[in-house]
């Protein structure tokens, strides 16, 4: 299987698997995230305790990509720490930003690593990065 079949599955399987878009009622912090250019909406919403990332889950509407990566990502900071998490974060936007990554790093955030030429689309780039960028703020009121 090519490299763009995989993207193209992966995407496809992430943005219409439901297991990670769902309301929170135990959420501990939500974030509103809008990509105004193209209308993606998602609302973040997570359950902190003890400095750990237990649950997360994300509603709203989008482009398959932006409801992809924000599945991807659920799955890549579920049960991680709040300093790991925003390493992964980091690692994420680092790639979409064409930063040389090692394989470990490309390796800490999973599926989501699918989208590492996605730089080449930029308009697709607000898409990808939208979820990552909510996380983004939650994280820095902790």
């Amino acid at each position: 299987m090519e490299l763009n079949q995989i993207y193209t599955e992966l995407v496809r399987e992430h943005s219409m698997n439901s297991s990670n878009k769902h309301p929170l009622e135990n959420k501990t912090d939500s974030q509103m995230g809008v990509n105004p250019s193209c209308g993606d909406e998602l609302k973040l919403n997570v359950l902190i305790e003890d400095g750990i990332i237990k649950d997360a889950s994300y509603e709203g509407i989008g482009c398959a990509i932006s409801q992809a990566s924000a599945s991807m990502m659920i799955d890549v900071i579920k049960g991680k720490s709040l300093e790991e998490a925003k390493k992964d974060v980091q690692i994420f936007l680092g790639m979409i930003q064409g930063e040389d990554l090692s394989e470990d790093d490309l390796i800490k955030i999973g599926d989501a690593a699918v989208f590492e030429s996605i730089s080449k689309l930029p308009m697709r780039v607000k898409c990808a990065v939208l979820a990552w960028r909510t996380l983004d703020k939650i994280l820095d009121t902790k």
